[in-house]
């Protein structure tokens, strides 16, 4: 486990998932498993490890069973005693987490960049940025150094573009001589939805219906106020059926690259 780093992590986990409609017509999309434990809890142990304990969650659909979780969760996650002669449950902690966890309602038509806003008393000082559905190996005292040492007001984590499709290297013959599934396009980066910000950021906030990425990202660049970090290690976002299945199945076999806690 790294050094605490002190800054709150602001989780994004109030979309509707309507590409994982199959799995998030009961649950949001941050509470999709793998492995048994939801999408929220990898991403969060993945930041504890890498040095953050506080969390801010932003709630919209289906928000009381992100809840109900992590009400639930001391208790699941611990050993209990259970007396019914006298009614009591008594609970001998074993959970690891420290995690202190605010989990606010930001409504449930708000857009990427209102929920963000709405968080505005939350947000006094440098946060990280992310959203419940991208799980990585992530560094993040290196990416908060870098953004430190730029001064900016955001920067966004940028990973390598995967390309869409396969692309086969073959020979005049036909033969393939590679076969390549989702190789890195050449110097293409996208945003990797992790980010450090400061509070100035809510100043290009307008309303409920902003975007983050297009209103306000777009503004920030435009003015010389957002800085990219390059990731070159694991990321890998949950967007369909076929990525969640190769998670799982990653998950399955041990080699899941975003475990990066013992």
């Amino acid at each position: 486990m790294q050094e605490r780093l002190p800054l709150k992590a602001f989780i994004l986990a109030g979309g509707f998932g309507t590409r994982l409609s199959e799995e998030t017509a009961a649950v949001p999309k941050p509470m999709i498993e793998i492995g048994g434990r939801p999408l929220l809890w990898h991403l969060m142990k993945l930041l504890s490890f890498r040095g953050i304990d506080d969390f801010v969650v932003a709630l919209g659909y289906k928000g009381e069973v992100i809840k109900r979780y992590f009400l639930d969760y001391p208790q699941l996650g611990s050993d209990l005693h259970v007396d019914l002669s006298r009614g009591k449950v008594q609970m001998r902690e074993q959970y690891e987490e420290a995690w202190r966890i605010d989990l606010v309602d930001t409504g449930l038509e708000t857009l990427t960049g209102g929920r963000l806003k709405r968080l505005a008393e939350h947000f006094r000082s440098t946060i990280l940025f992310t959203y419940g559905d991208g799980l990585s190996d992530v560094n993040v005292a290196d990416l908060l150094a870098f953004h430190r040492a730029h001064g900016r007001l955001a920067t966004v984590t940028a990973v390598p573009q995967p390309e869409r499709f396969g692309v086969l290297d073959l020979a005049s013959d036909g033969r393939v001589q590679a076969f390549n599934e989702k190789p890195a396009s050449s110097g293409a980066f996208i945003n990797a939805g992790y980010f450090i910000l400061e509070p100035g950021v809510l100043d290009y906030i307008d309303s409920d219906a902003s975007v983050w990425e297009r209103d306000c990202c777009e503004r920030l660049a435009r003015e010389g106020q957002l800085m990219a970090w390059r990731h070159e290690g694991y990321w890998q976002c949950v967007d369909t059926l076929h990525e969640l299945r190769q998670l799982r199945e990653i998950w399955a076999s041990g080699q899941a690259r975003w475990k990066v806690w013992p």
